[in-house]
């Protein structure tokens, strides 16, 4: 039986590449929404879900924060997906025909350039790819899509002009969900690790300063945190945070342990390996991975 992972969006987005990259032996099943991605995964309809936690230019994707610690999912992997957009067209259509692009609100926004220099009319669409299938529904010269490469050869769309993102380092950093939490010791896990969880500070003061004290002293890289306000309160914080290391080493483990003394809640949600992006980046001479063959394989202990 073909394993799945479930995705939100419509075949052809970003997140339908990133599963083709990752998991190239597993068949995507695109979801109108996040919690429907997590639903599937949840059920057992699908084994993993890959979802957008990042952009290098937007910051976090909404409501992932508050939606990925309730999922009671884990985090089992990540990728860093370069993101590259095309102007679509119907076969036959040219440049000059152009009238409006559609796409969605954040694609509109970081293709602004090109936008400007044609004079076209922004349209915001739900979804990147979505908005590539109904220029090919609408079957009208004049209107455009602004989608990844994938979308063009699904919905057999002409390229009107590659790579038209203002900004060539646009990255999404996506993670892999699962329901079951994988057997990941450090023997299993030799190389560089990221660590994921969710901690509440207590309502004290310099409490986060405390809190965050012991990965200095430790010397634990943390290379992200963010807060959120948990419900309707305005008393409490709870942070996201990922760290290098995994929690049977001496100093993380240590960190955490003085991170117990000053928070009301820790929580891990994930412990997985690296992604080759984090040590190699991408460089002007390489073409960031944008087909499931340009990107190493990915084996999972599930």
């Amino acid at each position: 039986m073909v394993r799945k992972v479930a995705y939100q969006g419509e075949p052809g987005a970003n997140s339908n590449i990133a599963c083709l990259q990752m998991f190239p032996a597993m068949e995507p099943v695109p979801c109108p929404s996040f919690e429907d991605a997590f639903e599937l995964v949840k059920s057992g309809d699908a084994d993993l879900a890959m979802i957008p936690i990042e952009n290098s230019i937007a910051g976090r994707v909404a409501d992932i924060h508050v939606l990925l610690p309730e999922s009671g999912l884990q985090i089992v992997g990540e990728h860093f997906l370069r993101i590259r957009f095309h102007l679509l067209g119907i076969p036959g259509s040219t440049l000059e025909q152009a009238q409006e692009v559609h796409s969605h609100i954040h694609a509109l926004g970081q293709c602004r350039k090109l936008i400007r220099s044609l004079g076209l009319k922004p349209v915001v669409a739900g979804d990147t790819a979505g908005s590539a299938r109904e220029v090919r529904d609408w079957n009208d010269a004049s209107k455009v899509s602004l989608a990844p490469p994938l979308a063009a050869q699904m919905y057999g769309l002409d390229v009107l002009a590659e790579d038209v993102e203002d900004d060539a380092t646009n990255t999404t950093r996506f993670v892999a969900l699962s329901r079951e939490r994988p057997r990941q010791t450090r023997d299993e896990l030799p190389g560089p690790v990221i660590t994921s969880f969710v901690f509440r500070v207590r309502n004290v003061p310099s409490a986060l300063y405390k809190a965050l004290g012991g990965f200095a002293t430790n010397g634990v890289n943390m290379t992200r945190l963010e807060s959120y306000m948990v419900g309707n309160e305005f008393a409490a914080t709870t942070f996201m945070a990922d760290v290098e290391g995994h929690p049977t080493d001496t100093p993380l483990r240590q960190a955490l342990e003085e991170l117990e003394f000053f928070t009301d809640e820790v929580r891990v949600l994930g412990v997985y390996a690296a992604a080759p992006y984090r040590s190699l980046g991408f460089s002007g001479s390489v073409n960031p991975a944008t087909t499931p063959a340009a990107t190493p394989k990915t084996t999972l202990s599930l």
